[in-house]
């Protein structure tokens, strides 16, 4: 008996659902859908980089694989650290279940397209009181599902979908996003470290140059070949290069607990390992800018959030007409469960609604005007985007000209200070001059090198922004 009780419920549910269907989907086919059709913001992004002539037009495309660009340093260590933070790295988690969140809202924007089904089971015990003449009680038994389904006649559940469509697209760039700016953040970062471990190599030769130039004006002025005023300027230069070295430990650290942070490290539990590693600045590949234009992920979250404030603007229209629900009902109804089998136990309904809203206001033409206007903002921010990632290449490449050209120039400047240095030498051990004399020179040379370091660094950095 309650085998054949389910199967007749499930049977009623299934010919609503039928009735629902052939109804709903004969105008819904018949239906349009209201609101402008998204057309990209179009604009003058010109024909060439003012750096490297030859560049094309760009379209977005963030979705498409992007490879390791890291590993043009061919540093094991900072490809290992690129792979724990694509793991581990909070931004990241952040943006994925941000991501995550807009595809639930997705599903949930198709529901509306299918029927609400649901259904009800009740039991009632009632009997007459003491003017009734009776006071038998009587059992009542009831079993109902209903069906429910607005048909999107105007398009507004269809332009809504086509908005959550656009936003979790552009959820999933700013995933992109989150990883490409932790990567460039992490690369920059680690490049840092590897210029402070040069600039530290430096100075610590140097400080030990500086020791046995102290001990050789000590030696000198006990003999009574220099002046104390030699040791005093040897004293001075130790002890300032020795300054210069502490303070380079401390930007060390603050380059070294930034790359721990990004791990999702506590900085207390994370070092980096002291090494010597090539300073070559890779070439950049012909053909980059656009390519690196074309996926920038920035672009396409803008441009997708453009298109989601374009269906918005249909969602709005859409609530000027009537909204058109279907409805069914069916069940069974009876004071004993055996008169569900007969037909006086079965109920059933079926029926159009036609809703409509005379007069609001102008709260409906309020919010249309409120979608055009946001659209008109997401616009400006897509081309505001575009702008702004030219001006980004137009500077790094740029940069990557004029610190290549700087480098050049600043290594002529270290060989001639060196050379200045040796002679400086010369003449002090012969005593024609002073420590002094030899003090500046070896200061200018210093610095002439430590400032080398630097620009080989900031070649660097200008590389990373152009291919990251």
């Amino acid at each position: 008996m309650k085998f054949g009780l389910l199967s007749r419920y499930v049977i009623c549910l299934k010919q609503i659902h039928r009735i629902a269907g052939i109804c709903g989907i004969s105008l819904l086919v018949s239906g349009c859908m209201v609101g402008p059709n998204y057309v990209r913001p179009t604009m003058d992004v010109g024909t060439q980089f003012k750096e490297t002539p030859g560049w094309k037009v760009a379209r977005p495309a963030a979705n498409e694989p992007r490879g390791p660009w890291w590993s043009m340093y061919k540093d094991p260590v900072l490809s290992d650290l690129i792979v724990e933070l694509n793991a581990s790295n909070q931004n990241i988690a952040l943006a994925e279940a941000r991501f995550r969140q807009a595809v639930a809202v997705t599903q949930g924007a198709r529901a509306p397209l299918l029927p609400s089904i649901s259904a009800t089971a009740n039991t009632t015990r009632s009997g007459g009181g003491v003017s009734s003449g009776t006071s038998a009680a009587i059992t009542g038994y009831g079993l109902n599902a209903q069906a429910s389904w607005q048909l999107d006649i105007w398009g507004s559940i269809r332009r809504n979908i086509e908005a959550t469509d656009a936003t979790e697209l552009a959820l999933a760039a700013d995933v992109s996003g989150a990883r490409l700016t932790a990567q460039t953040a992490m690369t920059l970062a680690y490049l840092q470290v590897r210029v402070l471990d040069e600039q530290r190599r430096l100075l610590a030769a140097t400080v030990t140059t500086y020791e046995r130039a102290l001990k050789l004006t000590q030696n000198r002025y006990n003999a009574g070949i220099s002046g104390q005023g030699d040791v005093a300027v040897a004293s001075t230069q130790l002890a300032s290069t020795r300054a210069q070295l502490l303070d380079l430990e401390q930007q060390r650290a603050v380059f070294e607990n930034a790359v721990a942070v990004l791990l999702g490290r506590p900085p207390s539990t994370f070092a980096i390992k002291a090494e010597k590693v090539p300073l070559i600045p890779s070439a950049v590949p012909v053909g980059l800018p656009s390519e690196l234009l074309e996926r920038r992920p920035d672009i396409a979250a803008a441009e997708r959030r453009t298109a989601a404030a374009n269906a918005q603007i249909g969602v709005a229209t859409a609530a000027w007409f009537p909204s058109l629900t279907l409805t069914a009902s069916g069940g069974f109804r009876g004071n004993d469960l055996t008169q569900w089998f007969s037909a006086p136990g079965q109920i059933w309904a079926l029926g159009p609604q036609l809703a409509a809203l005379i007069f609001d206001g102008g709260a409906r033409q309020a919010q249309i005007n409120q979608a055009r206007a946001q659209f008109d903002a997401q616009a400006a921010t897509y081309r505001q985007t575009v702008l702004t990632a030219l001006q980004e290449v137009e500077n790094a490449m740029v940069q990557m000209r004029v610190f290549e050209q700087e480098e050049i120039v600043q290594k002529q400047a270290v060989q001639f200070a060196q050379q200045s240095l040796r002679l400086a030498r010369n003449q002090y051990d012969q005593g024609l001059i002073d420590y002094l004399s030899v003090a500046v020179l070896e200061t200018t040379a210093l610095n002439t090198e430590r400032t080398y370091i630097t620009l080989v660094g900031n070649r660097f950095a200008a590389r990373v922004r152009l291919v990251a």
